[in-house]
């Protein structure tokens, strides 16, 4: 095989590889070492890195023509350099321990990371990155060496800390700071509340809180309900033949917000969604108001639109606007998610798939993100169910399928 010459190599290809040697030296045992590394993964010799290393270092005469003070200004530079590498280095390393430290980090664990890397990097350079003073970190340092340096109120807290654990554990883990402060009372213990508090949070314990149920499907057991003409057969033969459809709840950091679907069984393609602050009529109508314009179902075409006993879906408004557009309704049993399976199926994947991965700042933000993922899953989301192939296509194929016998005849 012919060994490539440096012709072969481009002077941008050149002046990266010799940059990086350069830049990069320092982490290998030699410049030996680190330009056959580096040559390897550009696709050239060492020996041939090394010559373009050589052609451009300056001469020593060169090296002599430079003022004492051009001298001194590249090394402070390379100085520089160095201390710039190395407070990246512990900034990388810095958010494993400071991830839950809000904007300024807790001094316990800055001090920690000190001790951790101080072997390392030295106490000054950490601290000139880190907001935390040397003196601070050698006076917990000399308190660590000598226990008995330390203020009485550390010594205190060791001792509150080991009865707040305590209580809490006895507990089941149930107390918060004010029935672990009472129980501290009870026992003889004279001691602040904002301090358990202070100490509890420091602690990482917390006490357990009751979340606030939201209850999707509010039946009217006075309203009169469609038959279940699914009876918890979620297939269909073609498009436009079995919808079905329920909503859900997302917690964002305002309040609770709604996300309503309509499903067309077929292909599991979502027809139909809606994201709203409330849970009225209107919200699951708008739903629906887009599945019958994009579809465009034919009046009287066998289309079943099948529901939960949910008020909303039982409504005057919904059922009178499903029989105007000539779609039989169906809605299933009270209380059993079986009788709608496959629309709580769909819920599932929208929660798994987007909501749970991140905290939703308000209804705009899960409205714009509700958007592009029904987008991917009508379009690009394999499904099992219809052959790992996306809703969008395997409509597309039944239509195609269709026209093939029209267009041989």
């Amino acid at each position: 095989m012919k060994e490539k010459t440096s012709n072969q190599y481009s002077s941008e290809i050149r002046e990266r590889a010799i940059r990086m040697v350069r830049e990069h030296q320092g982490e290998y045992p030699s410049e030996w070492a680190a330009i056959q590394s580096i040559s390897a993964k550009f696709g050239c010799t060492a020996e041939t890195l090394r010559r373009w290393l050589r052609q451009t270092q300056p001469t020593t005469s060169t090296v002599k023509a430079m003022s004492g003070s051009e001298v001194e200004r590249i090394k402070a530079l390379e100085r520089e350099n160095r201390e710039l590498r190395q407070a990246n280095e512990i900034l990388r390393k810095a958010p494993a321990y400071f991830c839950a430290g809000g904007a300024r980090p807790p001094v316990q664990v800055m001090k920690a990371f000190i001790d951790d890397h101080r072997e390392g990097y030295g106490v000054e350079p950490i601290c000139k990155v880190l907001p935390i003073a040397p003196s601070t970190y050698y006076l917990h340092a000399a308190r660590k060496a000598n226990p008995e340096l330390r203020s009485a109120r550390a010594k205190q807290d060791d001792i509150l800390n080991q009865q707040i654990r305590r209580v809490w554990d006895e507990n089941f883990q149930n107390y918060g700071a004010r029935k672990v402060w009472n129980q501290l009372k009870r026992e003889g213990w004279v001691v602040a509340r904002c301090t358990v508090e202070r100490l509890m949070k420091n602690l990482g314990l917390k006490g357990v809180r009751r979340g606030k149920t939201i209850k999707t499907t509010i039946s009217d057991a006075d309203a009169e309900c469609p038959l279940d003409r699914v009876n918890r057969q979620f297939s269909a033969e073609r498009p436009n033949a079995l919808w079905v459809a329920d909503f859900t709840y997302v917690k964002t950091r305002q309040d609770f917000v709604y996300v309503a679907f309509v499903i067309d069984v077929f292909a599991r393609y979502i027809v139909g969604w809606k994201v709203s602050s409330s849970a009225h009529t209107d919200f699951v109508l708008d739903a629906l108001e887009q599945a019958l314009h994009d579809r465009k179902p034919q009046r009287d075409g066998g289309l079943i639109h099948h529901s939960d006993r949910g008020v909303q879906y039982v409504s005057i408004r919904y059922t009178e606007r499903l029989s105007e557009a000539g779609v039989e309704a169906s809605v299933g049993s009270v209380g059993d998610s079986y009788d709608n399976a496959l629309a709580e199926t769909i819920n599932g994947l929208y929660k798994t798939e987007l909501i749970h991965k991140q905290s939703w700042k308000n209804r705009e933000a899960v409205e714009l993100a509700t958007l592009t993922w029904v987008d991917w899953f009508n379009h690009r989301r394999l499904l099992g169910p219809i052959g790992n192939i996306p809703p969008a296509e395997a409509e597309a194929m039944y239509y195609q399928q269709l026209s093939e016998p029209a267009k041989a005849a």
